[in-house]
């Protein structure tokens, strides 16, 4: 096992845990509430934002890391 496959997995491992973390970012940051037939929402948009942030590095880490393991074979 060469050090580019190692690397890729590597960058394979984290964006997995930080799209882990961006998702439970952006669910933890919208709430409803049905108030007597009334829907109620409540977010924190610039959270949310973060939340989206990591999302989309966890997408750029993931698709590097299968270039990386990919291009080492």
């Amino acid at each position: 096992m060469n050090l580019s496959k190692i690397i890729g997995i590597v960058l394979i491992a984290i964006s997995l845990g930080l799209g882990y973390l961006g998702f439970n970012k952006i669910k933890e940051n919208t709430n409803e509430i049905n108030l007597l037939g009334v829907k109620i929402e409540a977010s924190n948009e610039s959270a949310k934002q973060e939340g989206y942030m990591y999302v989309g590095f966890a997408v750029l880490l993931f698709v590097g890391g299968l270039y990386t393991v990919n291009k080492s074979k």
